[in-house]
């Protein structure tokens, strides 16, 4: 496995507006940006699918994860660069080892904003105050273009979307609710094969009006359950949609 991605910035604040996971073909098989970069150009036959995850927490090789990679010295922004290995990373990799060899998997998210443990901080009312005005030509907080996905326009590589995006949005969240619930609806009218786990609390029509995707990654008792059920939608071909026991 190798990760990619590419940065850009806006004042003070990164965000991950690329991200791509290689499955190798074997240990010893490797590859380099401008292989990737020959790869995206014909995306049609190297992308085999796409992650739909909630938001990045990534740092290019050689860097430690920060909230503002320019101040350690990194100055590839705009660019494809070589990311480093995580433990998001490994659990996906072993999931999608089996059938996808040699090709590209493109991670999409929420918000590109690249950093750690935002769920649980004011940033969350911040994404919810700019959502209220993106249609708008008032100004947000985080980069519009940069943060935020055009949901008229959104466009997924490869024939599968794996969406793993969240369940446990804020109720005082009502904007962030109504933009994931949108995408979940705009994705659902493309011509892919759409999966998600899920459990007890909703069947799979309700989990796609209330965008309720569980992520791959958990903590606690939860993690190993979310990461074999991870493995258990990709272990056919096409992946196909599963129920989670707790």
């Amino acid at each position: 496995m190798q990760v990619f991605g590419k940065y850009e910035t806006n004042f003070d604040m990164d965000y991950l507006v690329e991200h791509y996971l290689y499955i190798n073909e074997s240990e010893e098989q490797k590859i380099t940006v401008d292989d990737v970069n020959t790869m995206l150009k014909k995306k049609r036959k190297s992308v085999a699918g796409t992650i739909f995850l909630f938001n990045p927490e990534t740092s290019p090789l050689g860097f430690k994860m920060s909230k503002f990679l320019q101040e350690d010295g990194f100055d590839k922004y705009d660019e494809i660069v070589e990311l480093n290995e995580d433990a998001k990373a490994y659990i996906l990799n072993a999931g999608l080892k089996q059938h996808f060899k040699g090709k590209l998997i493109e991670i999409r998210y929420l918000f590109t904003y690249n950093r750690e443990n935002i769920e649980p901080t004011p940033i969350m009312e911040e994404f919810d105050a700019d959502l209220d005005k993106y249609n708008s030509n008032q100004l947000t907080r985080y980069d519009k273009k940069r943060n935020y996905i055009d949901i008229s326009d959104i466009r997924l590589s490869g024939k599968f979307v794996f969406m793993g995006m969240g369940h446990k949005y804020d109720r005082h969240h009502k904007a962030i609710i109504a933009y994931a619930r949108a995408i979940s609806t705009q994705i659902h009218k493309l011509d892919k094969n759409v999966v998600f786990m899920y459990d007890n609390n909703y069947d799979m029509d309700e989990c796609i009006q209330r965008a309720y995707y569980l992520s791959p990654y958990a903590s606690g008792k939860a993690r190993e359950v979310r990461a074999n059920g991870f493995k258990e939608v990709f272990k056919t071909h096409p992946p196909e949609s599963k129920k989670l026991s707790f």
